[in-house]
């Protein structure tokens, strides 16, 4: 006879797929566009049968290993030959175009036209194997509507306005480039070259290319050359605390990736991106990772000079002391509480009339007064809750779009939630600290 689990049981075998879900993952591999990559890929030099394209509940697609993995082990080694770099470009079809221009093109844009290119000529694409499985559409701020990008807490707001007008500015700027390349195309360049074209071909490049500096071409104009797009490498998904190593090894002409922990069979592999927090992770790749040690929230120079006390009549010289030693960047409440710059600056703007001489001792860490000490802490107690108050009006604002079941913008939103939960989530750890910082020092 089957045994009978009932409600319970079957609560439990949910949960534990949902696991395995997100630890195993679900093979990619029979997938005709992975198929024709890794074919595509072995014509070039490079066949790993133990490294699976998967779907994973928890981060999307990546890599999955199908063997284990000792700490120090090549993950991947991909060929040279199966890298898109500038050399690649300068070899092709537009390399004549590019040589012959002026002014000289940046790496970035002759990176940018070359995969616009390419996507264009569908089949008669040499990369279409790998053009095929890049994204459609990305999630990085360039991609998000005004109305939602406004919901974003108000450094990260401003530094995505910032690369919109960097991809906008640089579609505007390209215009006479691209013209120039007309005679490649049957079709109006203005019609392939759009800035949905450009602004998909930026992500791709912004997102998924690995660092290898490349030798200064005589063709490109004089910004750093230090872009490499790397087919299937690229599925590789970021975790905050996994140790790797990787370069491109001159010797075997390949770009390496070694593990720096054992990794087990059948497990999701990752690499680090570098101690990036979340905000900077949504920004420069277009997500944000769970439990990520590096998250902080930023205090910038608008928020912090409205919870200054007015009648201080030596604010601005303060002020002033703070931009000359850089110390008005960069300030941060963590998990932990305050960061010791944030807190550095606070003291400096609490010191009283006679005090003020002590400035560059703060500066240094000393303490001045008690007073000064208690000063401070309450001034960040009011920074704390002067974004949490930003923090619940955004939520009220995400909570009011989500009444719109049909919202086609509902992965920016479901973004933008997550990030204003963990600054919720790490504020409300400040305030906590900051009662246990005051009580000490009663």
């Amino acid at each position: 006879m089957r045994k009978r689990y009932g409600r319970a049981g079957r609560s439990r075998r949910r949960k534990q797929n949902q696991t395995l879900a997100s630890v195993h993952g679900v093979n990619l591999s029979q997938e005709l566009g992975y198929i024709e990559l890794r074919r595509w890929l072995k014509q070039r030099g490079f066949w790993d049968l133990y490294l699976l394209p998967a779907h994973f509940s928890d981060t999307g697609r990546g890599l999955m290993i199908t063997k284990s993995l000792k700490a120090g082990n090549l993950i991947i080694s991909l060929p040279v030959k199966c890298l898109l770099t500038t050399w690649t470009v300068l070899g092709s079809y537009m390399g004549e175009y590019i040589k012959r221009w002026k002014p000289q093109v940046s790496p970035l844009l002759a990176l940018c036209a070359f995969l616009i290119s390419e996507r264009h000529f569908g089949n008669k694409s040499l990369w279409k194997p790998y053009i095929d499985v890049l994204p459609k559409t990305y999630t990085c701020p360039v991609y998000f509507p005004e109305g939602i990008l406004n919901l974003f807490p108000g450094p990260l707001c401003r530094n995505a306005q910032e690369q919109r007008s960097t991809v906008q500015e640089l579609y505007i700027s390209s215009q006479p480039f691209f013209l120039s390349l007309q005679s490649l195309f049957g079709e109006r360049v203005k019609d392939i070259f759009t800035h949905d074209a450009l602004r998909w071909a930026w992500c791709s490049i912004n997102t998924r290319t690995v660092y290898m500096k490349h030798p200064q071409s005589e063709f490109l104009s004089r910004e750093p050359d230090v872009y490499a797009l790397a087919p299937y490498l690229d599925l590789l998904n970021h975790s905050p605390g996994v140790e790797v190593t990787a370069a491109f090894n001159e010797k075997s002409q390949c770009y390496e990736i070694r593990t720096g922990r054992d990794c087990r069979r059948y497990e999701q592999v990752f690499i680090c991106y570098g101690p990036h927090d979340n905000q900077r992770l949504l920004l420069e790749y277009g997500f944000i990772a769970g439990g990520n040690p590096h998250s902080v929230v930023y205090i910038d120079r608008d928020v912090l000079q409205s919870c200054l006390l007015k009648e201080d009549k030596q604010t601005a010289q303060k002020l002033s002391f703070l931009m000359e030693n850089n110390f008005l960047e960069n300030l941060t409440f963590g998990l932990d509480g305050p960061s010791w710059r944030l807190l550095t600056t606070l003291k400096l703007l609490c010191l009283g009339p006679n005090e003020f001489s002590c400035w560059k001792k703060v500066l240094l860490g000393a303490s001045v007064s008690s007073e000064n000490e208690k000063m401070s802490l309450n001034l960040a107690e009011c920074l704390c809750c002067y974004l949490m108050d930003d923090n619940n009006k955004a939520m009220q604002k995400i909570s009011h779009r989500r009444c719109n079941k049909l919202d086609e913008f509902k992965d920016y939103l479901d973004l933008v939630e997550s990030l204003r939960r963990e600054e919720r989530r790490i504020l409300e750890s400040s305030l906590e600290t900051l009662k246990n910082l005051r009580s000490a020092i009663s």
